[in-house]
């Protein structure tokens, strides 16, 4: 299939981890589409901004924190072919993943008549056991304890 037969989506997340070995995460609520489940702060990069400034964006949004965005850790992508009928063109979704350190804020979502819920933190070591949740979160953990 050619580049032009099909929609991507960008998109970018952080993992950010505290120094009580817990991972902030969100509840995405589906968006009146899918079920909910656990997700990491992130989601789509808007026209006219970097990658580094949709995760800024969508971080403070989603978790009431400010943050400064470190190095990319990991790209993902998934395609999802047509096959509801419902008149929408196939599409790619690319995911790119940043670590990211809390430079201010408090914990709260600020987003308004979204599709984040709420943000908490939880143990690193429980955020494999959640369910559901989002497969990006795996993808973020097996970076993170992939040796150097």
């Amino acid at each position: 299939m050619d580049f032009t037969d099909y929609d991507t989506r960008l998109a970018a997340y952080a993992v950010i981890i505290d120094q009580h070995d817990r991972i902030l995460l969100t509840w995405f609520n589906g968006g009146g589409h899918s079920p909910g489940c656990w997700t990491m702060p992130g989601g789509g990069v808007e026209f006219d901004e970097s990658l580094q400034q949709a995760v800024v964006r969508e971080v403070l949004e989603e978790t009431g924190y400010s943050v400064e965005v470190g190095s990319p850790i990991a790209t993902h992508a998934f395609t999802k072919p047509n096959t509801d009928r419902d008149g929408r063109r196939p599409y790619k979704s690319v995911r790119v993943i940043f670590t990211a350190a809390i430079t201010g804020g408090s914990l709260g979502t600020l987003e308004v008549n979204g599709t984040t819920d709420f943000a908490q933190w939880i143990p690193l070591d429980e955020a494999p056991t959640l369910s559901p949740r989002a497969d990006i979160i795996d993808v973020a953990l097996a970076e993170l304890v992939r040796p150097s």
